[in-house]
């Protein structure tokens, strides 16, 4: 047996949890549930001028700014109308609260470590340090984000200082 296989094996095992589900641009996304805060419905977001295309702007949740980000337009999806079913979810990326902008969330899921796998090379120009694994949940693939690695150092210093 390959020992750096083993070693990602077990690693995988350990990802297994709670994931907050959600589609985008039609597919399945995880993200963990200790890093969600909240949950809610469109609402009002005041534009930033400056920011990048997928930084939609700020709002003010109970009184915090929160910069908030269009995961489609980040990932390069088409942009899409926001309708009913749009919902942010405000999450934790290293002690800044972010919201992002999904099509629609799901459910909460249990995802054993043993129905996650490694995230499947896409060549050296596709960049992948964002994506936890896929997860095995019923007959569907769930894509398992890494919130804390979907922002660049520098594209977090830009959405910090979209909330100043």
């Amino acid at each position: 047996m390959n020992t750096e296989n083993a070693v990602s094996e077990e690693a995988m095992v350990q990802l297994g949890g709670k994931y907050l589900t959600f589609q985008l641009s039609g597919e399945g996304y995880g993200i963990e549930i200790l890093k969600v805060r909240e949950i809610f419905g469109m609402q009002q977001i005041t534009s930033v001028p400056g920011v990048p295309e997928y930084v939609k702007g700020v709002i003010n949740l109970r009184g915090r700014i929160i910069p908030v980000i269009d995961l489609r337009l980040k990932f390069s999806f088409n942009e899409a109308e926001y309708d009913k079913e749009t919902c942010i979810i405000v999450v934790s990326i290293e002690d800044v609260l972010v919201g992002i902008i999904v099509d629609t969330v799901s459910e909460v899921v249990d995802i054993p470590g043993d129905d996650i796998e490694q995230s499947p090379s896409f060549g050296a120009e596709t960049p992948t340090e964002y994506l936890l694994g896929m997860g095995k949940v019923k007959e569907r693939v769930i894509i398992l984000l890494n919130v804390e690695q979907v922002f660049s150092e520098q594209e977090m210093k830009s959405i910090e200082a979209a909330s100043n």
